[in-house]
């Protein structure tokens, strides 16, 4: 693709296709969650549905720093759909998953984005918040025992960070030095409890001096500096530089979960925060630059549309598992007895 006359330099020694590809992870990420929501609204999707409304830019940004060629490898968090689209998870796989598909990554027995596959990149999470940045750690001692040139990339949010396990699991990296990159997106509410009533201090990367790592903060709304700090920290820790804490100051525009009102938020706080969506920032930014046309960004909207609605119209009207399934992966040898139990269900 030529460039425009007159535009301005790219940033971050990014090409102007890649300026592209930023905006249609983050308008993929936004589109197929707001598809789920109508498919939610109809009692389609099956338990929880989770958004990352306004927070699209910290897990496109972040995610797009790795390297796939060498097999770097992310963990993300329930708002992290966007690291995961990067890392080549697919439209379809998301559906199935919220819907509990038979087809599924999971084959219906985990939902949302709790899935893995480490071929492509990306460790699925737990609930148990915290939790992943000792096993993302682990995975990153593997990396340096095995002589491989790999980063690891965990996400948290601000509740997290309060727990245990994320100072054990930071702690026990910074001192074995490993290639681990920590993203903490802080978004103001971990549920329905601010920062400031969880933690002392005024930043969260203010904890970094703390563990001896490195520590950088970027406005996590905007997507070529969540970029930028990143890749920083992405170097670093291939070249040996250890563990970075890098927080990225965002907010979260709707509750914890679909179900959740957040009636426990000022409405003007989040009428602030629509002021700065990271798509639309992005958007003006594109074309203002000269990196992109409107014609350009209609494109890419038209390809994300045609991509959802046509994993929609296969994965829609797919069939639950069959219940004997259930065994499946747990017994080697399933007893009798209790195969002709799940045979018998109604």
């Amino acid at each position: 693709m030529t460039a425009t006359p007159n535009a301005a330099a790219i940033p971050a020694g990014l090409r102007r296709e890649q300026l592209h590809e930023l905006y249609y992870w983050m308008r993929l990420t936004r589109s197929l969650e707001e598809k789920l929501v109508n498919l939610y609204r109809q009692t389609k999707v099956i338990g929880g549905l989770f958004r990352s409304l306004g927070q699209e830019a910290d897990a496109v940004g972040s995610a797009f720093a790795l390297d796939r060629t060498k097999g770097d490898i992310l963990s993300p968090l329930i708002r992290n759909l966007g690291s995961m689209l990067v890392q080549g998870a697919t439209p379809i796989e998301v559906l199935r998953q919220y819907m509990a598909k038979a087809e599924s990554p999971t084959r219906g027995r985990e939902l949302n984005i709790h899935f893995n596959d480490l071929e492509r990149g990306f460790l699925g999470q737990i609930s148990h918040l915290g939790d992943m940045v000792p096993v993302m750690a682990g995975v990153c001692l593997s990396f340096r025992m095995r002589k491989q040139d790999r980063v690891g990339m965990v996400y948290i949010g601000d509740g997290a960070m309060s727990t245990g396990s994320f100072h054990e699991g930071i702690n026990f990296a910074a001192v074995q030095k490993l290639p681990l990159v920590i993203i903490c997106e802080n978004n103001g509410y971990a549920y329905s409890t601010p920062m400031s009533r969880q933690t002392a201090v005024k930043f969260l990367v203010e904890k970094a001096a703390g563990y001896g790592v490195a520590g950088e903060q970027a406005d996590g709304n905007d997507v070529l500096a969540v970029y930028e700090t990143t890749k920083r920290a992405v170097d670093r820790a291939r070249a040996g530089g250890g563990v970075t804490l890098v927080e990225l100051i965002t907010y979260r525009r709707k509750g914890h979960a679909e179900h959740d009102n957040q009636s426990y938020v000022p409405k003007e706080e989040i009428e602030a925060w629509e002021a700065r969506d990271p798509i639309d920032r992005y958007t003006r930014r594109l074309v203002e630059s000269g990196w992109a046309t409107t014609a350009d960004l209609a494109a890419l909207d038209a390809r994300v549309a045609a991509e959802i609605d046509a994993a929609v119209a296969i994965c829609e009207n797919e069939p639950l598992p069959e219940p004997l399934t259930a065994l499946d992966g747990v017994l080697a040898d399933p007893p009798k007895a209790e195969l002709e139990w799940y045979r018998r269900l109604p």
